[in-house]
């Protein structure tokens, strides 16, 4: 059994965005680029599965689309433990795009599970893994949280109100997963780190498909306002600013 985890290349939580002149692009100086944190964990979960020899999982394959620039991250996802990995040389242009693609490579090699990340945390569309799942023609699991594999067979869990749904499915199949598959990320070691300097990245160039949509510009939320105080013995104004400048009334 071969799994393959899709990961982005996005900008560290902490980075402060700026958006570069003409408003229709960020500017990438000095920003640092990190695994997507939901594809994060689900490397982590399909690492422990290959980790168990009672899984039949053999072998666990990274796939990025994007420019040369974004080696060092996949690099990083190599040092955590994957075993090989590939990038499809092409500027991630939409979901639609990065799906295609991520399709073509899966085709290619037969994989019996897609793990995408729910969102990733730049753009948090939440489509990537649906449309991979229609371009290959099987089916896909959203909310995954938890994922095993008993007697052969994959086990999926989802939470529901008021409890969880657990789903077996014949693979191949996508499984969208979300916060719980993972407890932490797997840290990469000082000979994970060495390892991941000789492990391949195959690189493909991109399939032929339009993207469905364009980014005509970025803007700036409004800066905002001042903090009003009201006193406690006046609930007439409070009421009043609510109604009439918040208007949430």
């Amino acid at each position: 059994m071969k799994i393959l985890v899709c990961i982005s290349n996005v900008p560290d939580t902490t980075t402060k965005i700026k958006i570069a002149d003409g408003s229709s692009s960020i500017d990438t100086a000095g920003i640092q680029w990190v695994i997507n944190p939901w594809d994060e964990l689900s490397l982590t979960r399909a690492l422990e599965l290959r980790d168990d020899p009672s899984t039949g999982v053999k072998s666990v394959t990274v796939a990025h689309v994007g420019t040369a620039s974004s080696e060092p991250t996949i690099r990083k996802a190599l040092a955590i433990g994957a075993d090989d990995a590939v990038r499809v040389n092409a500027d991630s242009q939409d979901a639609f795009f990065v799906a295609a693609q991520l399709a073509e490579v899966t085709k290619k090699e037969q994989y019996d599970i897609v793990l995408c990340g729910i969102e990733s945390s730049d753009y948090n569309g939440s489509v990537v893994g649906g449309m991979i799942s229609e371009f290959l023609g099987i089916p896909s699991i959203s909310a995954v949280s938890a994922i095993n594999i008993e007697a052969g067979a994959p086990v999926l869990s989802r939470d529901i109100d008021g409890g969880k749904e657990i789903i077996s499915i014949p693979a191949p199949f996508v499984a969208i997963v979300q916060k719980g598959i993972a407890k932490e990320p797997r840290i990469a070691a000082m000979r994970g780190i060495m390892l991941a300097r000789t492990k391949p990245v195959k690189v493909l160039e991109p399939v032929a498909v339009e993207p469905l949509t364009q980014i005509v510009s970025f803007e700036k939320p409004a800066p905002r306002s001042a903090c009003k105080f009201v006193d406690a013995a006046n609930p007439g104004q409070l009421i009043d600013l609510l109604r009439n400048e918040a208007k949430i009334i």
